[in-house]
Parts: C-alpha cells; sequence; structure tokens
C-alpha cells in the first residue's frame, strides 16, 4: 500500500514479540505432532540454541499456550487412570481413539516441554557477580 507516496511498512514487531511468536508457534505445532505420533522437540535444545531470553520463557511460562499445555496433560492424566463418572466418560469419548501406551507417551512429552521451559528459566536466573582479583 502507498502512504503519501511512500510504501506503507506497517508496525514493526520487536525481537522479543517475534520469538514469542516462533516459540508460541512451534509448541503449538508440536502439541498437534504429538497427537499424530511425532514427538521430536527438544526444547530445552531450541532455547538454549537460539538464546531466548529469560524474561521470554517466563512470558511463555505464564501464557495461554502453557496453560493449554499443562490443561492437555492433565486431561491426559484422567485419561490414563479412568474412572466411571461423568468426567472421565468425556474423557474416554475425547481421547478414546488414542490407545493409553500412546496417550502416556504424549503426555510425559508435553509434560516435558514445561519442564523444559522452567528449567531453562531457572538456570537462566541471574547469578553473583565474581571480583575481579586486582
Amino acid at each position: 500500500m502507498y502512504r503519501n507516496g511512500k510504501i506503507f511498512a506497517g508496525a514493526k514487531i520487536s525481537l522479543m514479540e517475534q520469538n514469542l511468536i516462533d516459540i508460541y508457534d512451534l509448541v503449538e505445532h508440536a502439541i498437534d505432532n504429538a497427537f499424530d505420533g511425532q514427538m521430536n522437540l527438544k526444547f530445552y535444545d531450541y532455547l538454549k540454541s537460539n538464546k531466548i531470553k529469560k524474561h521470554e520463557v517466563d512470558f511463555f511460562i505464564k501464557s495461554s499456550t502453557a496453560a493449554e499445555l499443562s490443561d492437555l496433560t492433565l486431561e491426559l492424566d484422567e485419561y490414563l487412570k479412568g474412572g466411571a463418572d461423568n468426567e472421565h466418560k468425556q474423557l474416554r469419548e475425547g481421547y478414546g481413539h488414542i490407545p493409553k501406551p500412546q496417550a502416556r507417551k504424549i503426555k510425559t512429552y508435553l509434560y516435558g516441554i514445561l519442564e523444559d521451559a522452567r528449567r531453562y528459566s531457572n538456570d537462566r536466573r541471574p547469578g553473583r557477580r565474581k571480583n575481579q582479583s586486582k
């Protein structure tokens, strides 16, 4: 689009926002792929290799995507426990097409993504500065 004879560039996205968008996209694709049987995201390695900042990971941990990940692991855990009440009946209806051994693997994988984010955030805490010897 042209505005005042110049090409309108649109809103610029900061590097932090772009990193968060990439992380959300990556995790959402990992969730979809996990239910298709592909569990190949090593989230800690991804965060470390891309040198993602601690505050970006903390923002992810508090996000709705991480909450969805947590909810999925809890639902899969309840599905694996089984039961006869109404809640377990709905879970069997929703996850019944997934064999229980596969559901265990998916639950472990998704929980691992959350744990990797927490571990990376913990590892990136600032420590005490070492005094330079004079």
